[in-house]
């Protein structure tokens, strides 16, 4: 990432407004990181790593410790060894700090402060300075855990995304947003703050289960929905190759929704989120509810298919959407492999209250205020509404319920 900030900027605006003078301060600062697609990036003859750590110092040494997921580890036992060796081969580039550390990753790990207090301080004690970096390698849970300890520390460290999940790597690890979950709040604590650099191994994928590839996937079609009606239709081309892990078909799935998502960052003029739009989380207002009410059990791209179901049915019943589309758009996530009922769509509490109406309320929270939802009014178009109708809602669920019966 390189941040410049612009030198010659004009002098603050002084105006008066009858009372004294209002000094308007304004300055630029401009974010450039790199996103890596590479294969065995640990390999001692490969120089992605070591690139991407010096990318803007490359005659100085640069110092970094590292941080795995432990999934990642007990599929990868010999990696904590490889980074270190890969280390000692680029000793002239590179000065490990510590020994690659295994830490829990998944969403409990987001939940637990304890953990976020604890890695602080072992960065503290470590001796980094903002030149330094922190290398996460795991999941999407796992990078936002990092990237989070990272940004709060010294006002923020550099931070290195090596993304292991197809959801990681064509979504979240792309983005520049890093968060922990707090209150039963999913992300509630976290920064706007992009990497330094983002590296894509194509070989971590080799090991995801089918359900974890699967939920991915989800994100592809999510941004296909909402952006790009041609590679929604390459989607329903692929589900064969795609759900059985095709390399090539991964492979261009995965770079493909990463391009629309960092140029929906750069190219939509509010990356973020300043406004209250939020076009790159169609179906999550729902999701993130659903998978605080499924304790989790529901994987956050499980959870955005069942969110897109969701809003595509209301879409269609509001008068947005054409008739006939949420079939086809549920079918191919279907296809994908995907459930699109799960109970705590239609869960209460004591009182019988509707769990699911939350995510609207949080929703809005998080946006600063006024409701603002992507929906659909064509595949591949999105339109922003700023009100869901409860009844239409709750017609959308039955939908889902009798669509597909509870397994």
């Amino acid at each position: 990432m390189k941040t410049k900030i612009t030198t010659a900027a004009p002098s603050p605006v002084i105006e008066s407004d009858g009372f004294g003078s209002v000094y308007h301060q304004r300055f630029t600062v401009a974010y450039d990181y790199p996103v890596h697609f590479t294969q065995t990036l640990f390999a001692p003859g490969n120089p992605v790593f070591s690139t991407a750590l010096g990318h803007r110092e490359p005659e100085q040494r640069q110092r970094f410790v590292v941080f795995i997921d432990a999934g990642v580890a007990a599929h990868w036992p010999d990696l904590a060894a490889a980074v270190a060796h890969y280390a000692d081969h680029h000793s002239r580039q590179l000065e490990l700090l510590a020994a690659p550390e295994i830490i829990v990753g998944g969403e409990q790990a987001k939940q637990d402060m304890v953990l976020v207090t604890n890695l602080q301080k072992k960065l503290l004690d470590l001796g980094l300075d903002r030149h330094a970096c922190v290398v996460a390698i795991g999941g999407g849970a796992f990078l936002d855990l990092i990237g989070y300890v990272a940004a709060t520390t010294h006002r923020g460290l550099r931070h290195v995304r090596v993304p292991t999940t197809v959801l990681s790597q064509n979504d979240s690890g792309v983005g520049v947003k890093n968060g922990v979950n707090a209150f039963g709040v999913k992300n509630l604590l976290g920064t706007f703050t992009p990497p330094f650099a983002v590296l894509n191994d194509a070989d971590f994928l080799r090991t995801l289960q089918p359900r974890e590839r699967a939920a991915g996937i989800a994100e592809a079609v999510k941004v296909a929905l909402i952006r790009d009606a041609v590679f929604f239709e390459w989607l329903e081309s692929r589900v064969a190759a795609l759900c059985s892990g095709d390399p090539a078909g991964m492979g261009h799935m995965i770079r493909h929704c990463a391009e629309l998502h960092m140029h929906q960052i750069a190219q939509g003029g509010d990356p973020f989120e300043n406004g209250s739009a939020r076009p790159l989380d169609y179906g999550h207002w729902a999701a993130h509810k659903l998978e605080v009410l499924s304790n989790h059990t529901l994987r956050h791209g499980e959870a955005v298919a069942i969110g897109m179901a969701l809003d595509c049915r209301y879409a269609v019943t509001s008068g947005l959407l054409s008739a006939g589309l949420d079939e086809r758009i549920c079918r191919l996530l279907t296809q994908l492999g995907f459930h699109l009922w799960h109970p705590a769509l239609d869960q209460r509490d004591g009182d019988g209250r509707w769990l699911l109406l939350d995510g609207l309320r949080e929703f809005r929270e998080h946006l600063g205020g006024e409701l603002t939802v992507t929906l659909l009014r064509d595949i591949g178009c999105g339109v922003e509404v700023h009100h869901m109708d409860h009844t239409l809602i709750q017609d959308a669920v039955t939908w889902l319920r009798n669509r597909e019966p509870p397994q």
